[in-house]
This record gives structure tokens, sequence and C-alpha cells, in this order.
């Protein structure tokens, strides 16, 4: 386990000196960078301490000072798109999932090159999920099947099947051996990564579920929904009342339904808790293909903020960075950097992109 506790040592505060968050110039300004890929962004998931990973469908797999929009690392190796990344916040590990079948395992201080490969699915690898010490990793797929691997070998060590589990996200309860995991039969799984089997199963909602995430306390988890606001796909539509809605669940009482956030009027693609700040109350923040990004209180469901990126095209995902900076990874405009500021009057603007 000796290199799996090797931290993060990038000395990310030497590129704060030009176009950082902290100096976006006049307000409601947003610093132009130079974009982590070239084409849409399909991922991206934050590391400690000012760092992010990105995936996109350039196959490529960069890691970036989200502060400065730095490109520092870029991995090659993938056939297809990348469609997930994720990390432990404290390896120098990261992990992506792509089209091409196959997850890699990717050394920030290392060679350009995968130190790892995972290769064992039929079809596109749509959910990946990592235990906080960094030696187990989950990966989900379209083919029905969510498996379990040793990141030091690279060897599987479970396989389960279900029919009609088209995974479409896989997170870890922080702290636990459990995974949770969204489908697009339309439930939400609970696994024990132990043994690879099903701890629990939420009851099935009307639309796919697209993504899902835990509290950092483990009591609670997000899911998301697809969904669209009328029957085809006409522009008219968009404003009707069938919005797309997120759940909040209690995972020590699953019987039901904790809190619902309705807004988005377009597949809501991906759902993260905020970092609790202090002045922040419990918060979390959703991403749509409508292009907006909404921030809700997690009690009360009230939706405190809502931001629309304007040509960014559908949002794909959201990683919390701290308690005030969110990222969004967009179709058209690469990684947005957004600022959540204010307290009883909250307030999201984005400041840079990259």
């Amino acid at each position: 386990m000796g290199k799996l506790q090797s931290k993060i040592s990038f000395h990310t505060t030497k590129y704060r000196a030009e176009g950082s968050v902290g100096q976006t110039g006049p307000a409601g300004a947003s610093q132009q960078h130079s974009p982590a890929h070239t084409d849409a962004v399909t991922s991206v998931a934050a590391l400690k301490p000012d760092l992010c990973v990105s995936g996109g469908k350039d196959k490529s797999v960069a890691v970036s000072s989200w502060r400065s929009g730095a490109a520092l690392r870029r991995f090659i190796g993938h056939e297809r798109e990348v469609t997930k990344v994720t990390s432990a916040l404290d390896s120098s590990r990261v992990f992506s999932a792509s089209r091409d079948k196959t997850v890699m395992m990717w050394e920030l201080h290392g060679t350009a090159g995968p130190s790892q490969h995972f290769p064992g699915h039929d079809l596109v690898v749509t959910g990946l999920a990592v235990s906080p010490d960094a030696s187990q990793l989950c990966t989900g797929s379209r083919d029905n099947t969510v498996c379990k691997w040793d990141t030091e070998t690279g060897e599987c060590l479970g396989r389960a099947v279900i029919s009609r589990n088209l995974v479409t996200h896989l997170c870890w309860v922080p702290g636990e051996p459990y995974v949770i995991q969204t489908s697009e039969d339309k439930t939400t799984r609970v696994w024990d990564s132990r043994e690879l089997q099903v701890a629990h199963t939420f009851p099935a909602k009307q639309h796919i579920q697209t993504c899902c995430d835990v509290s950092q306390d483990g009591r609670y988890c997000l899911s998301s929904s697809s969904g669209s606001a009328g029957h085809g796909a006409e522009a008219t539509s968009w404003g009707s009342t069938t919005a797309c809605f997120l759940q909040l669940w209690d995972l020590r009482q699953t019987k039901g339904r904790v809190c619902e956030y309705k807004g988005h009027f377009q597949t809501t693609t991906s759902c993260v808790f905020l970092p609790r700040g202090p002045a922040l109350a419990p918060s979390i923040a959703t991403s749509s293909s409508d292009s907006t990004v909404k921030v809700w209180d997690q009690d009360t469901a009230a939706c405190l903020a809502t931001l629309c990126l304007e040509g960014s095209g559908p949002l794909a995902s959201l990683a919390a960075c701290d308690s005030s900076t969110l990222l969004c990874a967009s179709s058209n405009s690469g990684i947005h950097v957004l600022r959540v500021s204010g307290s009883t009057e909250l307030a999201l603007e984005e400041v840079a992109a990259f």
C-alpha cells in the first residue's frame, strides 16, 4: 500500500499568479483559458488540493489546475471517448472508463501511459468508483455487469450480472464497503463490495436514473433522472410542468424517499453534494441537458440559485471542489469553474472556463 498512500505533490500555488479563480477581473467577467480537451468534455472529478481530472470525446484524460486552467498532465491510451473519470482524493492514481470497453489507471507522477488495464466488459463502461484507500475499483457497463478489481494487480475479484441493469453511474460510500449504482432500468442499487452482492434496491422510478452521489458523512444518497418536458423534440415543449427531478435518500432509513428537487426541463445529468461551508446550509448541485446548473437547499428542496451556461450545450458532469467551487463539464465549451457565494441569498456565477 506504500504507493497508494503517496500524496499529490503538485505545487499548484505557483499557478495562481495569473488567471486564477481569485483574480477574475471585473464583476461578471469570466477568465477564458486554453481548453483542457479538443472536443466535448464527458466527465470531471475533483482532486486535492487544487486539481481536477477530466475525460473527453478526444479520448484523452487531463489533469489540470482548476484555479488557473493550466493543463499539468495528459494521458493518452484509450481508443474511443472517455466516459467517466475518478480518483481517491488522497491517492496519486486516477482512473478512466471508455467506450472502448476498458478501464485504465494512471499515475500522476508516472509515465504518460497507463499503469494498469482493467479489460473485462463487453460494452461501453459507464460506471466507475474507487474505494477510499484506492485499493479496489468497481466498474459498471451497459453489458448489465458490475465488476470489482484489485487496483494493484489488475485482477478481477468479482463479477455480477443482473438482467437489464444497464449501469449509468457508480459512487463509493465514504468509510463503508458499499457502492451506490444507478441504472437505465430506473432503479438505484446499493452493492456490498465485499461479496459483490446487492444489499438494497430502492423502488423503481418513472425515468432512467442517470447519476448518483453520497454525502460526506455517508448518510444521504442522491440520484438523478432522465426526462423531457414533452414527448417529442420540439423546443416549444420545454416549458412544460413535467420537469426532471432528483431524489434524496436517507441510507439509514431506506423505506422511502426523503426529498425531491424539481426544476430542470431536460435530463438531469449529474448531481453532487456540496461540502459544508461556514455560512452555507446543507446543499446539493445539479446539472442538466438544458444547459443549467442549479443549487438546492438539501432539507427544503428550495432552488437557491440557477445559472444558465449559454452556448455550452448539454452539461455532462459536476464536481464539487470545496464549499464555494463547482466544476461543470460541457459539450461545447470545456470545463466551467463556478463560484457559489452568499448564505441567505445564494449567488452562482461562472468565473473561468478551460
